[in-house]
């Protein structure tokens, strides 16, 4: 991903090697990068057959007819499966809102919808016998905005609804609705020397991770199954899977297999249940694989918006007002879609003191493609719109864009546009003084001296469409504010079984938890916690699985606050319990068994003084302690449904960026040079972890600001790109440097003072790298992702 620059402020590590502070390698890293990795795509199992999904080819339409009579009579197909199949009466999920039926029932609601499923003995096998399935529609007219979506007379996308968001929505087709009102805008307004007003356009963006969907169940002789699968949450799946197939919870074991990456799109179920049923119904280990066409189907995407931004300003620079209307697009289904609304009407004022707030957020049911949770959620399309209008009201006081935004930057103790205080450091200033005053990147870098211009580095880059004819440079900053954990009143909290004993006459911890390593390092920062809590260096971490407590989703930027939390808790009490167990052996013969601040460091059992007591393997010598708690942060509240006020979020997370970009403004191609980042990360557990996070959220920022769109048909409603040929992401050749400086300002509240990490920088990436172009080329650009059509005056 480039160079980084060197970070600062970043602490050291703990006594004992290998602890927090510390940058130990990831467990996984090697085996990930020389392909020996095992995916859940991988696995296998004797006398297995393959499961495959038949999707709907229309986005809405009444379901008149299935015949599977072909289907079944194919030689080596073992069962197909519709809706009348199904073996209970719940037969929908969803992560908040059951409205997700397990295989379409009565009509489709959106383009690639499952209508049936298949078990055959070989892949190509079951992909034919699906093709064979006979369906016949009697197609509806497609919902695909708000306007279609909130008509008098609109199609409702799901007749006679009940969830308890219904009560507080202007219309049947509207999922959420929250306001956030704070002041008085009208009269504000009124004061405001300079008014500036947008409206943006923020695009469909997939979640792209590498490992499609996939996941093998095996029947059990006890009637139930065991599921071997890639997610986020074991636990919410298994909540929705077991009502299903009409078994407890404890029949349905899951145990987490290798996760090649998520980003929100395995937060909702894909095709968990349809395995499971296959194998109850067939009596075998059923797997299923998407091929990358059916991933783009299978999982929800980042929910495209509209947002309509007001900002007013006095002539010295202060924020007056803000009224804003934000209209995301969920699709066809709820999914996360009401946490999104939630985060984007909060978060909508961006990291900024303003006093008058009129903040309007909805999310629409529609027949486009389910959207829900993605990095970042709510909050990425909310920064695309206020950082736009920052740019907008700094130009038309005549003020650098950067000194406008430290002018109204929050700090700690800012009443938050929902009446809560911000109670730990907000540096939002210091960190755009940090990214402003990084090295630049030199000028014109694509020339080497005296020699012709180094096309790679020049927009278009090999396919060599330029020599440096007109390419102009752009510099733009963002920053952005999210965040952490489950918010509005969610029971957030996280379980760990942590055990101590010897092994091989060596003190050994292990750790249990059920926390999806999705990539994000978990499993790296539980061992730290382990070796700098109980004092030993041999850390070993279980497998995840359901046959511990929930550690909730791996999203929200959450895990290493509420897991790592719940490990760090453990620990603690197991400590305690060994300590406990060394007083009964050796306080006889040392008062300072009983006097003492007792530490576990190096194995061994030491004083506050340093003084050894004990080795930890004769303390724990024919004796195990094992412990497995809950850890919960503070508890947050929801929001009023009227004025959105309380105190809705347990922690805040920030990051500015700088881009640094050249354009060729004939052709309309942009290069990236540069992606500059300051970020407060409060604890770097583990420095190196820390840089990789914010790199990679800031990779996948710049993504959506110039290549990355779902396309959807708007008279259709159907899916045009669903394919890495025609739904472009960044590769190394399309990343830029990415230079960050770390800064830690502990937050009290969080376990070692740590702040999340993952989703912040893809909030402030984007907005800065369209603030770079705008800066290049003038061009207003109220739109992700930027095209080339837009750049040379023909979309």
């Amino acid at each position: 991903m480039g160079t980084t620059g060197t970070p600062t402020n970043i602490t050291q590590g703990s006594k004992t090697k290998g602890g927090i502070g510390e940058s130990t390698l990831r467990p996984d890293g090697t085996l990930k990068v020389t392909g020996e990795f095992a995916y859940s795509s991988d696995m296998w199992h004797e006398d297995m057959l393959w499961g495959q999904i038949l999707r709907s080819t229309v986005a809405h339409a009444e379901i008149v007819s299935i015949d599977t009579s072909e289907a079944l009579a194919q030689p080596g197909v073992y069962a197909v499966m519709t809706y009348d199949d199904l073996p209970t009466e719940v037969k929908n999920y969803g992560l908040e809102i059951q409205d997700t039926p397990v295989l379409a029932h009565g009509k489709v609601r959106h383009h690639g919808e499952p209508v049936a499923i298949v078990a055959a003995d070989h892949p190509e096998t079951a992909r034919r016998a699906a093709a064979k399935i006979k369906v016949e529609y009697k197609e509806l007219p497609v919902i695909t905005d708000e306007a279609s979506a909130t008509a008098p007379d609109a199609i409702l996308i799901h007749e006679g609804r009940d969830d308890h968001h219904i009560g507080h929505v202007p219309h049947p087709n509207i999922v959420h609705r929250q306001p956030i009102i704070r002041g008085d805008v009208e009269e504000a307004a009124k004061k405001a020397d300079f008014i500036v007003k947008g409206e943006y356009t923020f695009g469909m963006q997939d979640q792209a991770f590498l490992g499609p969907e996939s996941g093998l169940a095996v029947p059990s002789e006890d009637g139930g199954v065991d599921l071997y699968i890639a997610t986020q949450w074991l636990h919410s799946d298994l909540r929705q899977i077991a009502p299903v197939l009409g078994l407890p919870e404890d029949k349905v074991r899951m145990t987490l297999s290798g996760v090649g990456g998520a980003f929100g799109g395995r937060e909702d179920l894909s095709m968990q249940i349809h395995a499971c049923l296959l194998a109850l119904r067939t009596g075998k280990p059923v797997k299923i694989v998407y091929n990358r066409f059916e991933s783009f189907f299978g999982h929800v995407h980042r929910h495209p918006a509209k947002l309509y931004y007001e900002h007013g300003a006095t002539k010295d620079g202060k924020l007056t007002h803000l009224k804003a209307r934000i209209v995301l697009d969920g699709g066809a289904y709820a999914s996360a879609s009401p946490a999104v609304v939630g985060n984007a009407s909060s978060l909508g004022a961006g990291p900024y003191v303003v006093d008058n707030v009129d903040i309007e957020a909805i999310a629409l049911y529609t027949n486009n493609p389910p959207c829900g949770a993605m990095r970042g959620f709510g909050a990425v399309q909310a920064c695309f719109a206020y950082e736009a209008q920052m740019d907008k009201l700094a130009d038309k006081l005549g003020m650098d864009r950067v000194a406008f935004r430290q002018l109204n930057a929050m700090e700690q103790g800012t009443i938050m546009p929902t009446g809560q205080a911000v109670d730990s450091p907000a540096p939002v200033a210091e960190l755009l003084r940090r990214v402003k005053a990084m090295p630049m990147p030199p000028e014109q870098q694509w020339l080497a001296a005296g020699e012709a211009a180094d096309v790679r580095q020049l927009p278009g880059g090999l396919s060599n469409t330029t020599h440096g004819e007109g390419v102009v440079r752009g510099v733009g900053y963002a920053v952005g504010i999210k965040n952490v954990g489950f918010s509005e009143g969610f029971d957030d909290y996280s379980t760990a079984k942590v055990r101590m004993e010897v092994v091989g006459g060596e003190p050994v911890a292990t750790v249990h938890t059920a926390m999806a390593e999705v990539g994000q390092g978990g499993v790296t920062v539980h061992a730290q916690i382990a070796r700098t809590e109980l004092g030993v260096t041999q850390v070993t971490i279980h497998p995840a699985d359901t046959q511990v407590g929930s550690a909730g989703s791996t999203s929200a930027s959450r895990q290493t606050y509420v897991t790592g939390g719940a490990v760090k808790n453990s620990c603690e009490l197991v400590r305690e319990k060994v300590l406990e167990i060394g007083r009964r052996k050796f306080g006889t013969y040392h008062p300072a068994w009983a006097t003492a601040e007792l530490l576990l460091e190096g194995g061994k059992v030491v004083t506050d003084g340093g003084e050894v007591l004990a080795d930890l393997a004769d303390v724990l010598e024919g004796e195990a302690v094992e412990i497995e708690a809950e850890w919960r942060h503070r508890p947050t509240e929801p929001f009023d449904l009227r004025t959105g006020q309380g105190f809705g979020h347990v922690q805040y997370t920030f990051a500015a960026h700088r881009a640094v970009v050249e354009v060729d403004t004939e052709l309309g191609l942009v290069k990236v040079i540069e992606l500059a980042c300051a970020q407060d990360v409060g604890k770097a557990l583990n420095p190196l972890s820390v840089i990789g996070q914010i790199q990679g959220g800031t990779t996948q920022g710049l993504g959506v600001a110039v290549m990355e769109e779902i396309i959807v048909d708007p008279k259709t409603a159907k899916v045009r790109n669903p394919s890495f040929t025609d739904y472009l992401i960044p590769t190394i050749l399309d990343t830029p440097t990415i230079p960050v400086d770390v800064l830690e300002l502990a937050d009290d509240h969080a376990p070692y003072g740590l702040r999340g990490i993952g989703e912040a920088p893809t909030l402030s990436s984007t907005p800065a790298v369209l603030a770079a172009i705008r800066n290049a080329t003038g061009l207003e650009l109220n739109r992700t992702p930027v095209r080339p059509e837009h750049l040379t005056g023909t979309a």
